[in-house]
């Protein structure tokens, strides 16, 4: 059962939208299911068409909302929002436009390694007809090219993957498991090229702080671990110097949540403490809890945010 922001607003009775809400969580918040990822717009109808004709998601439905609730559930006064649900595969995404007000633009200059910086990474069957088709439809990079990861690295060796932006600077990422990687349903291609999602992936300071809250607080389970670091990685990322630390934590349901701590370069700039959700850095992991009480959005210790429903 997909969450309805349309539902929790309906029902929303409190709203948490700081790290501080940890302290006193409902009485069982374990996730049950990651359900979809938010991801800010500027102009809904470009990107419905560049994830439906680029990408081959498929929109499922199409809603707004304004008034009192959604304006204390999201934190932004006077907000009217447009919200397109688009599936690829078994997973969905939420592009969000907020028609008023407009939030801030991401910084020009941003690089991976700063701690608003959330991916979607899509699974490919084919990493060169993929990149093929990006190219053929001029994506802005954000890797050099796509990255095959060294044989030497035990969990992540074999692993094809290209980091691109959407035509609002969202970064996404495609990716390829070699057989003896992924789940099994990511080599059951049955003639597509994009598969679905596996995960979002997160910059995070401190990786022990970031489990104390996934793990710890909402009951995720650790998957896998990676030291990553090499010309490969430095070029996904488009980072030199990348060494990456990174933590692969899932529900029993959904797409995954991944963990980056850059170990090195450590300059990466924190999310700005007034970020608001109609800023165009700020994305959303929409979650199905156990016990939410309400519609609710908290944030991580480095500031991602959640919406946390529970699943009717």
């Amino acid at each position: 059962m997909r969450i309805e922001m349309r539902k929790v607003i309906a029902c929303l009775v409190i709203v948490v939208l700081c790290p501080a809400a940890a302290a006193s969580p409902p009485a069982d918040q374990s996730v049950l299911a990651v359900d979809s990822i938010g991801i800010t717009v500027n102009d809904l109808d470009r990107a419905v068409d560049f994830y439906t004709n680029v990408l081959t998601f498929e929109k499922v439905a199409e809603h707004e909302l304004a008034g009192n609730e959604s304006e204390h559930l999201f934190g932004v006064f006077g907000l009217r929002l447009r919200v397109a649900r688009m599936r690829l595969g078994d997973e969905s995404i939420e592009l969000m436009q907020f028609l008023a007000p407009r939030g801030r633009p991401t910084p020009v200059d941003s690089h991976s390694n700063d701690r608003w910086f959330q991916h979607v990474a899509i699974i490919v069957s084919d990493m060169d007809q993929a990149y093929a088709r990006l190219r053929k439809f001029k994506v802005e990079h954000a890797s050099s090219g796509p990255q095959r990861l060294p044989d030497w690295n035990p969990n992540a060796g074999g692993i094809e993957a290209f980091y691109f932006r959407d035509p609002d600077g969202n970064p996404l990422e495609i990716l390829e498991f070699p057989p003896n990687k992924g789940a099994a349903k990511w080599h059951d291609a049955r003639g597509k090229l994009f598969l679905g999602i596996d995960h979002t992936a997160i910059v995070v300071a401190d990786t022990e702080a970031s489990l104390r809250f996934y793990r710890d607080r909402f009951g995720m389970q650790v998957v896998g671990t990676s030291e990553n670091y090499g010309t490969e990685q430095e070029h996904l990322n488009n980072v030199f110097g990348a060494h990456l630390l990174i933590t692969a934590l899932r529900a029993p349901q959904g797409p995954g949540v991944e963990l980056l701590e850059y170990l090195a370069p450590r300059g990466g700039r924190p999310i700005p403490a007034d970020t608001q959700a109609n800023d165009d850095w700020y994305g959303q992991i929409n979650m199905h809890v156990r016990d939410a009480g309400t519609g609710v959005v908290v944030k991580d210790p480095d500031g991602h945010a959640s919406l946390l429903a529970t699943e009717r």
